[in-house]
C-alpha cells in the first residue's frame, strides 16, 4: 500500500504544480494591469495639479517635466521612478506621454514650454506575461483599455477610435 501511495503522490505533484503556475501567471497579469491603471490615474492627477498651479492652465510636456520640483523649495508632481525619461518602464508596463506644444512663448513655473493637451499610454512590456490589456488616457482624465496599443491613436481629448472606458473622471 505505501508504494501505491507514492505512485499517486508522484502523479499529483506535477498537476498541482501546473495549476499553481497558471494561477500565479494570472495573478501577475492582473497585478500589473491594476498597477498600470493606478499609475495612469496618478499621472492624470499630476497633470491636473501642474495645470492648476504651475502651467497657467496648460500641461507638462513630458513625464520628466512632472518630476521637476517647483521653484522656491516646492515638490515635484510625480515621483522620481516615473520621470526618468521619455519612456518609463515600471511594473511590467511601458509609459509614454506626448502633447501639442503651445504656439506662443508661454513658459511654466518650472521653465518648460507647456502643452495645450496631452495623451499618455501604458503598454505591457511582455504582452500576456506582464499584462494582457493596453491602456491610454488624456486631458479628460478618463482611462481606456484595449487589446492593442493606444500609442499613436490616443487623442489629447475625447475617446480614442477603439477601446473601452474603464474609469471616469473623479471630482477632486
Amino acid at each position: 500500500l505505501p508504494a501505491e501511495l507514492a505512485y499517486v503522490d508522484k502523479g499529483i505533484v506535477p498537476v498541482l504544480l501546473a495549476i499553481s503556475v497558471v494561477l500565479y501567471r494570472g495573478a501577475r497579469v492582473r497585478g500589473g494591469e491594476s498597477a498600470a491603471i493606478a499609475t495612469l490615474d496618478v499621472i492624470n492627477q499630476a497633470q491636473f495639479a501642474f495645470m492648476q498651479t504651475c502651467g497657467n492652465q496648460r500641461y507638462a510636456p513630458t513625464l520628466a517635466a512632472l518630476g521637476t520640483p517647483t521653484p522656491r523649495g516646492g515638490r515635484a508632481y510625480l515621483s522620481p521612478d516615473m520621470t526618468t525619461g521619455d519612456t518609463v518602464v515600471k511594473g511590467g508596463y511601458s509609459y509614454q506621454m506626448a502633447g501639442t506644444p503651445v504656439t506662443d512663448d508661454s513658459r511654466t513655473c518650472t521653465d518648460v514650454t507647456p502643452v495645450v493637451g496631452y495623451q499618455v499610454t501604458a503598454d505591457p512590456t511582455v504582452p500576456g506575461l506582464t499584462g494582457s490589456r493596453y491602456f491610454g488616457s488624456n486631458t479628460d482624465r478618463v482611462i481606456f483599455e484595449g487589446t492593442d496599443t493606444f500609442l499613436g491613436i490616443m487623442p489629447e481629448t475625447g475617446p480614442p477610435e477603439r477601446g473601452t472606458e474603464i474609469q471616469t473622471v473623479r471630482t477632486r
